[in-house]
């Protein structure tokens, strides 16, 4: 009888039904892809991240319809090296734009300063990146916002508003900088020209935005002021919403289009920042708009990100408690085309878990941080300040040889000796429990040197 039935069956099903588990069906086209990337905006600031002020009701929308990570970190808490981070999936000691610039040097002239400069944007030439890999799939790809490595055609893009270095103005961005502060046309023209192509496209929105100047219009920031908020804090929080609102444009332009069921929308952040105002108790030498312990940083206000994916129709909306990094972009979307990643990335393809809703293969990730400007891009180590991995709830940083007194102004600690803190019960770091748990200290470091051997010695370890 067992016999007579499994015949049946074979009869009755499709061929192969019984040998594999179901499969989802496969697209008709790649999907669309919208990376958004907000500039210089803390974790928390965010109506789904529970903040009890801003107003984000765009970004709400998308973290409902998404999976949620809201334990999301970018590997180095400065936005260039971040955004170079983010587009070739690589650690900055890998891709070595460590930094925002070369270190002035007085004794070099304008031409040689360049010439350092001009070597700093090559290094984007010896990695693949999202754009130029989507490209072997006949992508359109669009730059807009921030963009450091030269030309947007550098970086593999096939349309771009940024004509970057030596043109004038482009040191981060230039004109692509004007995206969301004045107006969206150039997205929504690209996005309809691609479509009338028939070609599936990536948008790279990193817009200047909620980054200083904060210069929001003023119906949003007389929602935010009051006499006992600083004025400061109440102009970054209408950025925050200026921003917010910049999204809701594409994705409602995404909606009208009717282009959201084939349209991945990934969402991450740079670099972290916490709003300096007048009343906090800094050193005088501080002259930084941002206050301690954020951009620049390893702590959570300098890395810490929430990471939003959304796929309607195939990835089901999911709030997660996950670890992923921004060095996850780059494997997850070129798994979502349909594209082999190399096998060398640090970053992981976070597709398979969000399809089937299962857990991320990881258990510790790891991030780094180096000085803003950079003597030697070829060299990491002589930048390098902090080191930082994440193991479950424990989080390591530690210090390597630098200027004590910039390093403790800038990073508003002691960098005498390790630091460990226990992110469940302390998320904003605030107690140092490295010399009751030695043995957590020393197995995070040992990680740390396993994912990058270097020859410095940790101050105080």
């Amino acid at each position: 009888m067992r016999s007579a039935f499994f015949s049946l069956l074979w009869i009755l099903l499709p061929a192969g039904v019984l040998l594999k588990a179901a499969e989802p069906a496969p697209l008709a086209a790649p999907p669309n892809i919208v990376l958004i990337i907000s500039d210089d905006q803390a974790w928390t600031d965010y109506g789904f991240m529970n903040h009890e002020a801003i107003h984000t009701p765009n970004l709400d929308r998308l973290a409902a319809n998404s999976a949620l990570f809201r334990r999301g970190y970018t590997p180095t808490p400065l936005c260039r090296p971040s955004l170079m981070s983010i587009i070739t999936g690589r650690y900055p000691h890998q891709h070595q734009v460590i930094g925002n610039d070369p270190t002035p040097d007085r004794s070099l002239s304008d031409e040689e300063y360049s010439a350092r400069k001009a070597d700093l944007i090559s290094r984007i030439d010896n990695w693949s990146t999202i754009p130029g890999r989507l490209k072997e799939l006949g992508y359109l790809s669009l730059q807009t916002g921030k963009w450091w490595e030269g030309n947007w055609s550098r970086g593999g893009f096939t349309h771009g508003m940024s004509r970057g270095f030596p043109e004038p103005g482009g040191r981060h961005g230039d004109d692509g900088l004007k995206i969301g502060r004045d107006g969206m046309d150039t997205v929504f023209s690209f996005i309809d020209d691609s479509v009338k192509q028939q070609k599936p496209f990536f948008v790279w929105y990193a817009p200047f935005l909620p980054h200083t100047p904060h210069n929001p219009p003023e119906r949003l920031l007389q929602k935010y002021r009051n006499d006992s908020r600083p004025l400061p804090l109440a102009k970054y929080y209408a950025m925050c919403e200026w921003f917010d609102e910049s999204c809701g444009q594409i994705m409602d332009h995404l909606d009208q289009r009717k282009l959201n069921e084939n349209t991945i929308v990934i969402y991450v952040t740079d670099n972290g920042w916490i709003q300096r105002t007048d009343d906090m108790d800094l050193p005088d030498q501080w002259k930084q708009s941002f206050a301690p312990r954020s951009k620049q940083t390893t702590y959570e206000g300098g890395t810490r990100t929430p990471v939003m994916v959304s796929w309607p129709g195939h990835i089901k909306p999911a709030d997660r408690n996950d670890l992923v990094s921004t060095l996850d972009v780059y494997p997850t979307v070129l798994a979502a085309a349909g594209l082999q990643s190399e096998d060398d990335l640090p970053g992981l393809n976070l597709l398979p878990a969000l399809l089937e809703q299962s857990e991320i293969s990881r258990s510790v990730i790891f991030g780094e941080g180096f000085t803003h400007d950079i003597p030697d891009p070829s060299q990491p180590e002589i930048s390098l300040l902090t080191r930082w991995c994440i193991e479950s709830d424990w989080k390591l940083i530690l210090t390597y040889e630098a200027p004590a007194d910039r390093y403790a102004v800038v990073h508003g600690i002691n960098p005498q000796k390790p630091q460990l803190f226990d992110l469940s019960s302390d998320p904003f770091e605030r107690k140092n429990l490295a010399e009751t748990y030695p043995d957590v200290v020393e197995r995070l470091a040992g990680q740390l040197q396993q994912s990058w051997n270097v020859s410095k010695t940790p101050v105080g370890l």
